[in-house]
């Protein structure tokens, strides 16, 4: 019982230092050896899920394009919209709105398929700047590919510096049966 309050009690005071502006202290090593508990849980594939993802990975290395929604050019929900849209998604446009959808999930329950959100550029900001989507979980990696400087590509949350100190929060959707 005391571990457990001890555990809810880092990761809410870790969450109120991101909420409050000093989620510059959060970092991949504090992250991953905080006691939160990172461990993957091995779940059935989603057939629906792994469709969407192969399609999405057709599109690496288009170009960035801020405020672009086809192949000639995408930004991070843009290209999220384009991707679910051929599946028969009907998305808001912008990545804050789009964190407000589905489910939210803990990073131990992530999948491929989920969609992972960060803040924009600057790590003191509390909103929602970009989006991407998980490709690949293992117990060394999650996987996600976005649209991003560079253009579209796979990077590895558990590796990226960056993405970590500016993670808010992961959501899955209703694909359906």
């Amino acid at each position: 019982m005391k571990k457990r309050f001890l555990h809810t009690f880092f990761v809410l005071f870790v969450l109120l230092i991101t909420r409050s502006g000093f989620s510059q202290t959060v970092t991949k090593d504090s992250l991953l050896t905080s006691g939160i508990d990172t461990t993957i849980k091995v779940r059935p594939a989603n057939p629906k899920a792994d469709a969407i993802i192969s399609y999405a990975k057709t599109f690496l290395g288009v170009p960035y394009r801020y405020g672009g929604t086809t192949p000639s050019g995408f930004d991070c929900s843009g290209f999220i919209n384009y991707i679910f849209g051929n599946f028969g998604f009907s998305l808001v446009r912008t990545s804050y709105g789009l964190a407000e959808l589905g489910e939210t999930i803990k990073l131990s329950d992530i999948q491929p398929g989920d969609l992972m959100f960060f803040k924009g550029s600057n790590v003191n900001s509390t909103v929602v700047g970009h989006v991407a989507m998980v490709v690949e979980v293992t117990p060394s990696a999650i996987k996600f590919i976005h649209s991003a400087n560079g253009g579209v590509r796979i990077d590895n949350f558990k590796t990226s510096e960056y993405y970590i100190r500016r993670y808010v929060k992961t959501k899955r959707l209703d694909y359906g049966g």
